[in-house]
C-alpha cells in the first residue's frame, strides 16, 4: 500500500498541487496587468483573498482535471501501460495549457476592456469576422504576456514529473481494494471541490460567491479563475431558475414592467422622426460639461473631449446622471431599444430572448414608422443585426452597403467603417427614407485598438488615456454630421437621442473606476428646432429611453418595459439597475444591492424589495419567453 501511495497517489497530489501554483502565478499576472482597475491590496485583506482564491482554484481544477484525477486513480493495471501514461500526460498538458494558462492570461487582457471575467457567454458570441485579426493585434501589443504564457506552459510540462513504474505497484487483492477506496475518495473530493464544500447545506458556488471574501467587485473578479468561470456558466442558456420573493398576487404591487400611459403627456412631439446614436465607450468623464472638475480652465488642458456633444447637451434635454445597465455593447442594445436589462447573462445571448415582444422599433413600426439600423461593421457582426431584426427593425445598413457605394478605403482594419464617413453615409440614407422614420446607429471608432484615420492623427488631442483621441474624433464626426444635414427638413423634424453603450475601458477619473462611477455615461435628447429642452437631475438609465420616447411621441397603448418615462411616471422607481457579481442599483439617495443566492427572503427595505420584484419579474418573463403587457 505504501508503494501505491508513493508511486501513484502522491505523484497525482504533486501534479494537482503544481496546478495551484500555476493558477496563483496567473492570478498575480492578472493583478499586475489590471492593478489600476482593481486597486491596491491591503495586508489586512490578503488572508481573506487567499481563502477565496483557494476555493475558486479548487473548483477550477476539479472542473478541468476531474477526469484526469479519476483516470489516474482508476484501480486497474492498465495504469502501468506506457500508452496509458502518455494519454494522461497529454490530457494534463493540453487541457491545463489551454484552460489554466492561456484562458487565464487572456482574461487579464479581456478584463481590462470589459471589467468581467471570460465566461461561456463569450464563447457563443465570438462571431466577428475580424476576431482573429483582433487577437493578432492583442498578441502584438501584449507580446510579453504571450512569452510569459509560453514560460508557464513549460513549467506545466516540467512539473508533471515521472511516470509510474510497474515494479513499484502492488499486485493481488490489496491492489484492487485499496485502489477502489482511493478512487471513491478522489471522486468524492472532486464533487466537493466543484460544489465548494462538503456539507449538505452547501450549494454549488457561483461567480457571486467571490463577494463573500471582499465587498469590492473588482477584487472579487481577482479571486475568480478559469476554467471555473467558463464551465460554471456553460448552462446559463438552459432552464431558468430564479428566486420567487413574492406571490403572483404580491409581485405587481412592488414592480411591474407593464406601463399604462396617461391620456396626456408633459411634452408632445407626436409624429417626429427618432434617431438613436448608441455611442461606443462614451463615458461621462469624457465631457467637460458633466465633469468640469476634471478639466479646469486655469490649467490650460483640453476642454474635455466632447465639446460639440457638450454644446448639444446645453440646448437639449441633458440627463446628468445617466447610467449604463451593463458593461458590454451587446447588453446596451436591448436596454436602449427594448428597455430590457441584462443581468447574469446578456439578454440577447439567451434563447429565451426570441420570445414574443414589442420593443421600441416594433411599436413605432406599427405606428407607421420606417425602421433602420446602421452599423459600420459587417452584416451580422457581433449579433447586432440579428437582435435589431428581432426588435422590429426592417432594414439593416452595414459595411457592405457603404463599400458598395464608396469602396473599401474607409475600413478601419479592425471593426468596420470609420465613424465620420459612415455617419455621412447614414445621413444620406436617412435623407431618402420615408418619414416618419426610426433609426438606430452604433458607432465603432472609439474602441480598442484606439486608432483614428491618419489624416486626423496629428490634429486631434492626445488626451489622458488611449481612447481620448478616438472620442475627440467621434465628437468631430457628429459635428460634421450636424453641419452637413442640419438644414434639411427631415433633420429639423427629428428627435436625436445620444447614449453610450457603456463606460470606456480606459478610465481617467478615480470615481469612474468604482461603482457607480463605472456605469456613468453620456446620455441626452436633442431636438434641432429647440422644441424640447431642459435638464433631468434625477438618476436615469438606458432602460428609460424607450418609455420616454414613447411618452413624447404620444403613445397611449400599454407596453412592456423595465424602465420609466422620465417625464410622465413620477411614481415609478428612480434608479439604474445592473448586475456585477450581485444585483446593484444606484438611486438618488445612494446605492443598494442584494445577492439572490441567499434564502430567498424578501428584504425589509422597500427599495430593495422593489428591486427584488423587478428581478423576479425579469426572470419570470424570460422563463415564459414573453415580453408583452398582460
Amino acid at each position: 500500500m505504501q508503494r501505491i501511495l508513493h508511486t501513484s497517489t502522491l505523484l497525482l497530489l504533486r501534479r494537482i498541487a503544481w496546478l495551484y501554483v500555476l493558477l496563483m502565478l496567473c492570478r498575480v499576472i492578472f493583478y499586475l496587468y489590471n492593478a489600476a482597475l482593481i486597486g491596491p491590496l491591503a495586508w489586512s485583506e490578503i488572508g481573506s483573498l487567499l481563502r477565496g482564491a483557494l476555493l475558486f482554484d479548487t473548483a477550477s481544477i476539479c472542473y478541468a482535471d476531474g477526469l484526469f484525477i479519476l483516470l489516474s486513480l482508476l484501480p486497474l493495471h492498465l495504469r502501468e501501460k506506457r500508452w496509458y501514461g502518455n494519454l494522461l500526460f497529454g490530457y494534463y498538458v493540453v487541457v491545463n495549457a489551454l484552460l489554466v494558462v492561456v484562458v487565464n492570461l487572456s482574461d487579464a487582457v479581456y478584463f481590462h476592456y470589459t471589467q468581467k471575467r471570460f465566461t461561456a457567454d463569450e464563447i457563443f458570441f465570438a462571431e466577428n469576422d475580424n476576431s482573429w485579426l483582433l487577437v493578432g493585434k492583442f498578441l502584438v501589443e501584449n507580446w510579453w504576456l504571450a512569452l510569459l504564457g509560453v514560460g508557464i506552459i513549460w513549467l506545466l510540462v516540467k512539473g508533471y514529473g515521472r511516470r509510474i513504474r510497474p515494479e513499484n505497484v502492488l499486485h493481488g487483492g490489496f491492489y484492487y481494494v485499496v485502489g477502489v477506496v482511493i478512487f471513491g475518495l478522489g471522486a468524492a473530493l472532486c464533487i466537493a471541490g466543484m460544489r465548494g464544500g462538503i456539507t449538505r447545506q452547501t450549494r454549488p458556488i457561483t461567480l457571486s460567491n467571490a463577494t463573500l471574501y471582499t465587498p469590492e467587485s473588482n477584487k472579487a473578479n481577482l479571486l475568480l479563475s478559469n476554467p471555473f468561470c467558463i464551465l460554471r456558466t456553460i448552462n446559463n442558456s438552459g432552464k431558468i431558475h430564479y428566486v420567487k420573493y413574492f406571490t403572483d398576487e404580491e409581485l405587481p404591487r412592488h414592480f411591474t414592467p407593464v406601463h399604462q400611459p396617461a391620456d396626456s403627456a408633459a411634452v408632445d412631439l407626436s409624429g417626429r422622426n427618432v434617431v438613436i446614436f448608441i455611442m461606443e465607450s462614451m463615458s461621462a468623464e469624457h465631457s467637460a460639461l458633466l465633469h468640469p472638475e476634471l478639466y479646469p480652465v486655469e490649467k490650460g488642458g483640453p476642454a474635455g473631449f466632447t465639446p460639440f456633444l457638450d454644446s448639444l447637451m446645453r440646448t437639449g434635454v441633458l440627463c446628468r446622471k445617466m447610467y449604463a445597465n451593463g458593461t458590454r455593447s451587446i447588453q446596451a442594445m436591448p436596454s436602449v431599444l427594448g428597455s430590457i436589462p441584462s443581468f447574469r447573462t446578456p439578454f440577447v445571448l439567451m434563447p429565451q430572448s426570441l420570445g414574443e415582444s414589442r420593443q421600441l422599433p416594433a411599436i413605432l413600426r406599427d405606428m407607421g414608422y420606417s425602421t433602420a439600423f446602421f452599423c459600420g461593421s459587417e452584416r451580422g457582426s457581433m449579433g447586432f443585426g440579428a437582435y435589431a431584426h428581432s426588435a422590429g427593425i426592417d432594414r439593416l445598413v452595414s459595411r457592405e452597403d457603404y463599400e458598395a457605394r464608396y469602396g473599401n478605403d474607409d475600413f478601419d482594419g479592425y471593426w468596420g467603417i470609420w465613424d465620420e464617413p459612415f455617419l455621412q453615409f447614414a445621413g444620406e440614407e436617412l435623407s431618402e427614407t420615408k418619414e416618419p422614420f426610426f433609426a438606430a446607429l452604433f458607432t465603432l471608432t472609439s474602441h480598442h485598438p484606439f486608432v483614428v484615420p491618419e489624416a486626423y492623427a496629428d490634429s486631434l488631442p492626445e488626451g489622458y488615456t488611449p481612447i481620448h483621441k478616438g472620442v475627440a474624433y467621434d465628437d468631430m464626426a457628429f459635428r460634421r454630421f450636424f453641419e452637413r444635414f442640419g438644414n434639411e427638413a427631415w433633420f429639423r423634424r427629428t428627435i436625436f437621442v445620444f447614449v453610450a453603450d457603456h463606460v470606456s475601458s480606459e478610465k481617467y477619473a478615480p470615481e469612474t473606476k468604482v461603482y457607480p462611477g463605472n456605469r456613468h455615461i453620456i446620455g441626452f435628447f436633442h431636438t434641432p428646432d429647440g422644441a424640447w429642452q431642459g435638464k433631468i437631475d434625477e438618476v436615469a438609465q438606458q432602460l428609460d429611453i424607450m418609455p420616454t420616447i414613447l411618452g413624447v411621441l404620444g403613445n397611449r397603448e400599454p407596453y412592456f418595459a423595465f424602465g420609466r418615462d422620465l417625464l410622465n411616471e413620477p411614481d415609478r422607481p428612480v434608479w439604474s439597475v445592473s448586475y456585477d457579481e450581485m444585483f446593484r442599483a444606484v438611486t438618488n439617495d445612494g446605492m443598494i444591492q442584494f445577492d439572490d443566492t441567499q434564502d430567498g427572503t424578501a428584504s425589509t427595505d422597500e427599495t430593495v424589495r422593489n428591486f427584488q420584484a423587478l428581478v423576479q419579474q425579469y426572470y419570470r418573463h424570460i422563463a415564459e419567453k414573453r415580453y408583452l403587457p398582460e
